[in-house]
C-alpha cells in the first residue's frame, strides 16, 4: 500500500492517488487534493463531495447519472465542476476508492 502525503498528513493510498481508508479524509485535505487537480472548491464541490461519500458508505453504486439524479446538480454542471473525468476526480478528491464505473 502507497501513501502520500496531503497538507502534511500522511494517507493511505493506490498508486492512482486514490484513498485506500476514506476515514483519513478531511475538508482540508480535499482542498489540497481539488488544488492538485486545478480545482478550486466551492461549497457546490463539497455538496457533492459529500453525496458522493454518502453513497459509497451506504455501499451504493456511484455513477455520473446517480450524480445527475442527485437532485444537488445536473451531468452538465457536474461535468463543469469536475472537468475532464469528472467522477475520477469527485472520487480523489472525496477520498473514496476509484468508483468500479470509472475505467
Amino acid at each position: 500500500m502507497a501513501q502520500k502525503i496531503i497538507a502534511g498528513v500522511t494517507v493511505d493510498v493506490t498508486e492512482e492517488g486514490y484513498f485506500t481508508n476514506p476515514a483519513q479524509w478531511t475538508k482540508e485535505l480535499a482542498m489540497q487534493i481539488g488544488i492538485e487537480e486545478n480545482i478550486q472548491l466551492s461549497d457546490k464541490h463539497f455538496e457533492i463531495l459529500y453525496f458522493i461519500r454518502e453513497r459509497f458508505v451506504k455501499g451504493e453504486a456511484l455513477t455520473i447519472r446517480s450524480i445527475g439524479n442527485s437532485g444537488i446538480i445536473d451531468i452538465k454542471g457536474f461535468y463543469g465542476l469536475f472537468p475532464g473525468a469528472p467522477m475520477k476526480k469527485a472520487a480523489k478528491i472525496a477520498g473514496i476508492p476509484k468508483p468500479a464505473s470509472c475505467v
